[in-house]
């Protein structure tokens, strides 16, 4: 067997790299964040100190919780703030796609409507309503209805009208932008295959919009909700009236103001968790997962951790 002697020999193996130490993370401390906890900790003992301290009867809260009068209030609120945004729903439409025609009548007065309800106060328009017994003696809408102002204008009324046309105002500019936001190709291939405008904004228009409009108008429901605090001024009687009446009839004035604000924190949660939900619904085709609900949250908290990871 020969031997090759000029075959060079091959090198040695090269050591393996030296690991890296481990990092030693060090974490920042937030002396502000402790500062801030601190101040607020205290200055929410001071504020219960401070109502533990007063001559709060809060036993009457519980009390008068369920009382008639506070739950007719109630209901007067809630009617009040149902109808009055369904009319600043309907009559908002309206003025949003008047502000985009090309009618230069119908664009204008759109335009001074929006203009006038949204410079204006809405406790004003209120007292305009209530007050135009004043001007006007008789109401003659011939041959449909004639009577005396004063008997035609109730508190209802008034109420109803001015939060129901201030309302309108907003919910035109929130439609307008929710048109404004879907693509005028849509519009353009909707009517390229024979689609009048009309037909155009229900089947192609509108249920695009809605994922722009959806949100605030469920803030606007809300907002309505706590506005309508305003209709005492017309003598309407809502959950603050009431809270009031009955407060001075028992003594508990405080007491009752406290439990309509209560009642107007329940009507607002109750309000969001729809408004949630509502989100949820329309966001179905723009968001490739939907937010978990609630209940689905809850959920996967009970199942674990490893449940939760091997389900997913």
């Amino acid at each position: 067997m020969s031997v090759d002697v000029d075959k060079p020999a091959e090198p040695p193996a090269a050591a393996p790299p030296a690991q890296p130490e481990p990092i030693k993370a060090i974490p920042v401390r937030h002396y502000g964040r402790w500062v801030a906890a601190l101040v607020v900790i205290g200055l929410l003992v001071l504020l219960v100190r401070a109502f533990a301290s007063g001559k709060v009867n809060w036993g009457a809260i519980p009390e008068y919780m369920f009382n008639a009068d506070i739950l007719k209030g109630l209901r007067n609120t809630l009617w009040i703030t149902v109808l009055s945004m369904v009319i600043g729903i309907v009559l908002g439409v309206v003025l949003a796609v008047m502000r985009q025609s090309k009618n230069p009548v119908t664009k204008s007065v759109a335009w001074f409507y929006v203009w006038f309800f949204r410079g204006t106060p809405v406790y004003v328009q209120l007292f305009l309503w209530f007050n135009l017994g004043l001007v006007f003696q008789y109401i003659d809408i011939m041959p449909i209805y004639k009577d005396e102002w004063s008997d035609f204008m109730t508190p209802f009324l008034c109420a109803l009208l001015g939060l129901g046309l201030n309302e309108a105002a907003y919910m035109a500019e929130i439609c307008r932008a929710g048109l404004n936001a879907v693509d005028e190709g849509q519009t353009e291939a909707a009517h390229a295959l024979g689609m009048s405008h009309g037909r155009t904004l229900r089947r192609i228009v509108v249920p695009q919009a809605m994922r722009v409009i959806v949100p605030p108008t469920g803030n606007e429901v809300i907002n309505m909700l706590k506005t309508s605090s305003l209709v005492i001024a017309v003598q309407y009687y809502d959950l603050l009236q009431a809270a009031q009446n009955v407060g001075r009839d028992s003594g508990v004035v405080v007491e009752m103001l406290i439990l309509a604000a209560a009642w107007y924190l329940i009507a607002t949660t109750v309000l969001s968790i729809g408004q949630y939900y509502l989100e949820r619904y329309y966001a179905r085709g723009a968001s490739r997962q939907l937010p978990p609900t609630p209940f689905q949250r809850l959920k996967a908290k009970l199942a674990g951790p490893n449940r939760a990871g091997g389900a997913a």
